[in-house]
């Protein structure tokens, strides 16, 4: 028989974003992709890398919707890693290197980021439509608004 002690290792809980949370995250990225003057795709995800908030800017690429929730799901599949960091963490490994990317989702190259709350990875946020850098500047922006470090 199992112990109340023993089952409580059996449950664990997760700190997440909120949708409110998902929506300051959208709605600061956006500010700061009308200020740099970019269209862009906009996705929060939670820590599991579920979408919890999107936008899609006029004018900005249909696929590219599809991509910014992959930067989302990626940095949230991977425990934080943003999408930036991931092929100098794989650029010396040719076997991974060239396999990994293979994966559906996954998205090695900038505009993911991960929003934590007191060092938790609470989620994730993912644009797509400008280019990597401009996208990852936007991300960082909307993961600012909530996040606390």
């Amino acid at each position: 028989m199992t112990t109340t002690a023993a089952r409580a290792t059996f449950v664990r809980t997760v700190q997440t974003m909120t949708y409110a949370a998902g929506r300051a995250a959208v709605d600061a990225a956006l500010e700061r992709a009308a200020e740099i003057g970019v269209a862009v795709n906009v996705a929060v995800a939670d820590p599991s890398g579920a979408l919890l908030a999107f936008a899609r800017m006029d004018g900005a690429p249909l696929l590219s919707s599809g991509i910014a929730q992959d930067k989302a799901w990626t940095v949230s599949a991977f425990n934080g890693v943003a999408t930036h960091e991931f092929f100098g963490l794989i650029q010396d490994e040719p076997a991974l290197r060239e396999g990994i990317v293979h994966r559906d989702r996954l998205v090695v190259f900038g505009g993911g980021v991960p929003v934590r709350v007191d060092g938790v990875l609470v989620g994730a946020v993912g644009v797509s439509g400008g280019t990597a850098d401009q996208d990852r500047e936007i991300a960082e922006a909307g993961a600012a608004a909530v996040a606390t470090d």
